[in-house]
């Protein structure tokens, strides 16, 4: 069985570990940077996707590390970018995972052969045949954004691109989004740029990273024990004895549960608001030159906008044909790994999760590896439940593409775990 995975980032490389752990060595990871690492690979070159200068985890260290494999003692409770990549270069170096990897190589196109292997075209020039695909290039390459874009006469980001801030120094900027990305990026501006906006197409849980002294996702998991109704109550209650109403900080205050959408883990932005450095807008009506127009009716002119609008999932060395989930709502996949109409390809870390996505990945891993080494069965009927679970978790959150991936952590865990035993 020959096995082929694209991406050596957390996933590609927890995809290789627990693969080699269960006997499968015929494996080649492809990997189109020079290193380890994918997203967690600061680059200060635009359109390559990565972190930008100031990043640390939205997720916790006890809540974000290997089971197998633990962080260092004196890393701090939300690690910086530089301490998540060496993290995983040491995970590469301590189950001697580079061997198995090929760097500085694309994989330009894939396809099905007659005898339903796949056909990996590189950016070698050579083409290679697997009997089984893991596709682990995670979903945050492509840029989403808003349709006014080209009428912007100014510097026009993505936050894709948004590296150093040297670019808006003494600039007005406007961030378009409050998610985790618009509000790092908010923050980041807010310290030396002259002006900062921030625009709200919708509501948003703004919430801190650390809720009675604990972190967040740890907090959260204390209550899993309880009814999900008590924990929906304990966590709002908390997290208004924390920071209030978000109308006290100009914010649009959200009609759905926190659970229902993707929240954002942020203990600086709403201090930086408190304090004048950060404005509220409401969503962009309409762009003229420097010019934004809101949906209240008021307009401001900016120097710079950064567009933390959100991604397409889109895999370019898929035809459209194949897979084409650029605008979709809902993801047919079983498990969230595996595809009902081509039974040997497998997704790792195609998902968003409510908390860290590579200890999911990892329970992702072990499952693909005990499937492919027959001591876990799918159920007979699992094409069909691919497309039951896209529905479901559609109903679990609010209908937008932005939600497509989303899981709830511990629920999508016990799923992972359920299949393992079975």
């Amino acid at each position: 069985m020959r096995i082929a995975i694209i991406g050596a980032g957390c996933s590609g490389l927890t995809a290789i570990k627990n693969l080699l752990e269960a006997g499968l060595h015929d494996i080649v990871c492809f990997e189109q940077n020079d290193q380890i690492g994918g997203g967690w690979v600061y680059n200060t070159r635009t359109g390559h996707s990565s972190i930008s200068y100031m990043t640390h985890t939205i997720s916790s260290k006890s809540m974000s590390q290997f089971s197998d494999f633990p962080m260092p003692a004196h890393y701090p409770d939300y690690p910086s970018h530089q301490q998540i990549l060496a993290y995983f270069q040491a995970y590469a170096k301590q189950f001697q995972l580079e061997q198995y990897i090929q760097f500085n190589t694309t994989v330009l196109h894939a396809e099905k052969t007659w005898n339903d292997r796949w056909r990996l075209s590189l950016g070698t020039g050579m083409q290679q045949e697997f009997d089984i695909l893991l596709v682990a290039s995670g979903h945050l390459t492509v840029p989403r954004h808003p349709e006014w874009k080209d009428r912007f006469s100014g510097l026009y980001l993505h936050a894709h691109d948004f590296k150093t801030d040297e670019t808006i120094r003494n600039q007005r900027v406007l961030v378009i989004g409050a998610g985790n990305s618009g509000c790092d990026c908010a923050v980041a501006a807010s310290h030396v740029a002259t002006q900062v906006d921030m625009s709200l197409r919708s509501p948003q849980y703004i919430i801190p990273k650390l809720i009675m002294g604990k972190p967040t996702d740890t907090f959260a998991a204390s209550l899993q024990w309880l009814p999900q109704i008590l924990q929906n109550w304990l966590q709002a209650i908390s997290l208004r004895l924390h920071i209030g109403r978000y109308r006290d900080y100009g914010l649009p205050e959200p009609d759905f549960l926190p659970t229902q959408a993707h929240p954002t883990i942020n203990s600086e932005i709403l201090g930086r608001i408190r304090h004048g450095k950060i404005t509220p807008r409401p969503g962009v009506q309409d762009v003229n030159q420097s010019t934004v127009y809101f949906t209240d009716g008021s307009q401001a002119d900016y120097d710079v906008v950064i567009a933390a609008t959100g991604y397409k999932i889109r895999f370019a060395f898929f035809d459209s044909a194949l897979i084409n989930w650029e605008e979709a709502c809902q993801i047919p996949l079983y498990l969230r790994i595996f595809h009902p109409a081509h039974s040997n390809l497998c997704f790792v870390g195609l998902l968003q999760p409510q908390g860290c996505i590579w200890t999911l990945a990892e329970a992702q891993s072990q499952l693909i590896a005990r499937w492919l080494t027959g001591k876990t069965q799918l159920p007979d009927n699992w094409k069909e439940q691919a497309q039951i679970e896209g529905e479901y978790w559609v109903h679990q959150f609010i209908a937008r593409p932005r939600h497509a991936l989303e899981v709830h952590y511990q629920t999508y865990l016990n799923q992972l775990n359920d299949a393992m035993t079975k």
